[in-house]
This record gives C-alpha cells, sequence and structure tokens, in this order.
C-alpha cells in the first residue's frame, strides 16, 4: 500500500539524515523525490476498483489515485523549488523534505478516509509537520508570526471539525462513512435529524479553514506573506487539493443524500469566497499576498462543481485542481526566480521592466496571469468552463453568473501585473538566476497551461472516472 510505503520510507529518510547530519541536505531532498514518484508507482500498481482496507477505515480507489497523484506532483515539486532557495537563504535542514513526506502521508489518509476517525488522524499528521514548515524560517519574524498565526487557527478548526464528529456520532451511532450513507439513505427515524445537521456543518467548518474558504480565510494572507516561498508553494497546491479531496469524500459519500441540507452552505461558502478572492486582490501590492486572494477565489470556483452535486460537476472540480496545480507551480517559480540585487522581489510594483530584462521570464508569467484570468485558449478558461457548464445543469443559474462576473472583475489584477511588466519603465536591472530546476518546473507548467486545449483527453477521463467511483461508491 502506498501511504505504508510513504511512512516507512519516511522513517528511513529520517534516521539517514540524523546520521549524515546538514551537509546531507540535497541529497535528502532528491532522495524524498524519488520516494514520492516511488509511491506514485505503487499507486499505479495497484488493483482498479474499490478496495476498503483497515476495518473499513480506510478505502482505495480511482477517485484516490486520481488525488494523490496531483499531491505527488505538488509535494516534490515543492521539495525541487526549496532547494536553492533555502541554501541561499541559510535555512538548508535535512528536516524541510522529510516534513513535507509526512504532511504528504497526511495527506493521502485524508484523501483515502473512510471513517471520521481516519479522517481526523489524517488532517492531524498533515497539519502537525505544516504549523512546523510555514515557521522554517526561524530567524524571521514574519515566517515565526505565519508559524505561530497557522498553528492557532489550526487548532480552532480541529476542534470545530472534531466537534461535528463527536456531533454526528451521538446521534448517529457510527462513524463509519459506509454506515452513515446506509442509515441516511433510509433517513434517522423518518426524517432528518436536527443533531446531525449541525455536527456536518460544524464539519464542513472546520474542512473550509483547510482550503481556505470565506469565512475562514483569515490566515491565508498573512501565512502565505511570512513563509518561504517554497512553503507558500507548498500551501497553494498540494495541502489545498488534499482538502478539497476530503470535502469531496465527506459530502458527496456519506452525506450525499443530505444534499439539500448542505448544498446550500457551500452555495454560500462559494459565492463569499469567489467574492472576497475577486475584490481584495485588487488592493494587494505584495505578490504572495495577491496570490493568497487569488486561491481563495480559486477554491470558490472548485466548490461551484461540488454545489451542482452531479458527476459532471465533481469532474469539473477534479479537471479545475489539476489546472489550478500548474497554473500556481509554474507562478510560484516565477517568483522565486524573480530577483534583485541578490534579494527577492515580492512587491508588485517591482516588476517593471521585467520584459526587457529577462523577456523570457515575463512571457512565461504572463502566460500563466491569463491562464489564471481564465482567457482562452489556456487551460484556466476549461477549468472555469466545466465547472460553470455542470453549474448551469443543475440550474444553479445565480451561481454560475456570480462565478462569470467575478471571473472579469478578478482578470483586473491579473492583467495589471503583466501591464506593469510590460508597459512600465524599469527601475533596476533583475539578476539572472541559475536555478535549472525551478526552469524546468516553470517550462513544464507553461507548456501544460498553454498546450492543455491540443489534448485534454488524459485529464478528462481520470476526472471522469474519479468521479464515477466517488458518486457510485
Amino acid at each position: 500500500m502506498s501511504e505504508l510505503t510513504l511512512a516507512v520510507l519516511s522513517m528511513g529518510l529520517l534516521i539517514f539524515g540524523v546520521f549524515r547530519g546538514e551537509n546531507s541536505t540535497r541529497l535528502l531532498s532528491w532522495l524524498s523525490v524519488l520516494v514520492l514518484l516511488a509511491v506514485g508507482l505503487v499507486l499505479t500498481l495497484t488493483q482498479d476498483g474499490r478496495i476498503v482496507a483497515f476495518g473499513g477505515q480506510f478505502i482505495i480507489d480511482d477517485f484516490a489515485h486520481f488525488m494523490k497523484w496531483l499531491i505527488i506532483i505538488g509535494s516534490s515539486s515543492a521539495i525541487i523549488m526549496s532547494l536553492g532557495f533555502n541554501e541561499q537563504e541559510g535555512i538548508s535542514r535535512f528536516e524541510f523534505p522529510v516534513l513535507i513526506l509526512l504532511a504528504t502521508l497526511g495527506m493521502f489518509m485524508m484523501v483515502s478516509a473512510n471513517d471520521l476517525i481516519s479522517l481526523y488522524v489524517g488532517l492531524e499528521l498533515q497539519s502537525l509537520a505544516l504549523y512546523v514548515v510555514a515557521a522554517f524560517r526561524r530567524d524571521s519574524l514574519k515566517s515565526s508570526e505565519a508559524g505561530l498565526k497557522y498553528f492557532v487557527l489550526g487548532a480552532l478548526s480541529s476542534g470545530m471539525l472534531l466537534y461535528g464528529c463527536s456531533l454526528i456520532y451521538g446521534f448517529a451511532g457510527t462513524t463509519s462513512f459506509d454506515d452513515l450513507a446506509k442509515l441516511f439513505v433510509t433517513g434517522v427515524d423518518g426524517t432528518t435529524n436536527v443533531g446531525v445537521v449541525v455536527g456536518l456543518v460544524f464539519i464542513i467548518s472546520g474542512l473550509a479553514f483547510k482550503v481556505s474558504a470565506v469565512p475562514f480565510h483569515m490566515w491565508t494572507p498573512d501565512v502565505y506573506e511570512g513563509a518561504p516561498t517554497p512553503v507558500t508553494a507548498f500551501f497553494a497546491v498540494a495541502p489545498k487539493i488534499a482538502a478539497i479531496a476530503l470535502l469531496l469524500r465527506v459530502l458527496v459519500g456519506p452525506f450525499g443524500p443530505l444534499i439539500s441540507e448542505w448544498q446550500q452552505v457551500i452555495i454560500l461558502i462559494s459565492i463569499s469566497s469567489m467574492l472576497l478572492g475577486a475584490l481584495a486582490a485588487i488592493w494587494q501590492s505584495n505578490i504572495k499576498r495577491m496570490l493568497a486572494y487569488s486561491s481563495i477565489g480559486h477554491v470558490g470556483y472548485a466548490l461551484v462543481g461540488l454545489a451542482s452535486g452531479s458527476e459532471a460537476g465533481l469532474q469539473g472540480v477534479f479537471v479545475y485542481m489539476a489546472i489550478y496545480l500548474a497554473m500556481n507551480l509554474g507562478t510560484f517559480c516565477c517568483v522565486l526566480l524573480m530577483r534583485r540585487s541578490g534579494r527577492m522581489v515580492e512587491g508588485i510594483r517591482d516588476l517593471s521592466g521585467l520584459s526587457q530584462n529577462n523577456p523570457m521570464l515575463a512571457l512565461a508569467l504572463a502566460i500563466l496571469m491569463f491562464a489564471m484570468a481564465g482567457i482562452p485558449p489556456l487551460a484556466g478558461f476549461f477549468g472555469k468552463f466545466y465547472i460553470f457548464l455542470a453549474a448551469v445543469d443543475a440550474e444553479l443559474y445565480i451561481l454560475a453568473i456570480i462565478g462569470v462576473l467575478t471571473s472579469v472583475i478578478g482578470a483586473f489584477y491579473y492583467l495589471r501585473i503583466i501591464k506593469i511588466m510590460y508597459f512600465d519603465s524599469p527601475n533596476e536591472t533583475f539578476d539572472r538566476v541559475q536555478d535549472r530546476e525551478l526552469k524546468v518546473i516553470l517550462a513544464v507548467s507553461t507548456l501544460f497551461v498553454t498546450l492543455f486545449i491540443i489534448s485534454p483527453d488524459i485529464i478528462l477521463e481520470s476526472a471522469g472516472h474519479a468521479a464515477k467511483m466517488l458518486i457510485s461508491g
């Protein structure tokens, strides 16, 4: 099983790092990437279909395979992106890639959870590792503040989630997803129990924090700005994909029969996230804070597909998260490659003249910004297209209209970056950063976003199988 493989190899790498010391960081990082690829191979070789293990606590299916591969790509890319940055900032320690592996193990457990207990264990395993990497730059006040804020608010969200789980267990008498699904199909005492609905609202609130959806988004801008940039890139992709997967697993699986109860909550969270993400990002001067609000908006779009409650809507969510992964990895590579006089460039106004100093980097960032804005024929357009189409099919017309309008508003701050890069006069010359790993990730991300229209079938078919498995499971 991929989780057992990842757990054993993570412990082995931790022991290896202890004996080799700090000089082993780069070697350990590449070994961690190989471990993730080996886990991906184990995933690929796993038998197709639906496998339940550990007394019904754990489930392996096409949905889990699809989301775990996205998490593997996000985690391995974050480790590679951290190599040069951590060395330059003096925070190159062997614990970093091991913490990423342990967080990935927690994410795998979240995606495959089939019980409220295993759900919580996976969530906490992921969170404990993320608290540490958020404050990994210990000599930075902002990084320490980011870790502390994430820890305090994360503890609050975990408490809400656990309280919701206890309410559901108290009123339904079980924590198993399969048993809950059977119970809600027949009904609790002939009607939906109010206690179960209240517990479900608490669970949604706890998971909404993990995906940084409004109104549980307050940690996101500060943590994104304060954490080291590779950590920010990691936060933006892998944990968010895992939390979205867990939200889908919980709501569509055991609580699928209660769609009339949770759909209105998801619609409210989705609309709030899209509006805040579109409007708040306009006033940001720091590119990492802008990307934080942008990610809040993207979560709102993904929740549109969940709100539709259909197989097409779920397929749209899977496609959207795959495209979101590529767009964010490429964008953060651009941020890491932009330096002036040896320092990171994080101010949006500081991007002036990038097209003259480094035209290829400016072109890549422009393509990624167009994709995030949803400009056709780039991949970002198709992600939103499938989501909004599912909402229209589910007769959620107002939700689809608000989504389109917020996309138009959000295009402003993406296009502003392009305008500053190409039309504003430069202040200083950008450094030539020689980081091949970053450039490779950037090139792959940009090509994926650009060429998605040529052959989208691979992603669409995999997403379709995952959606069908989740609905039927």
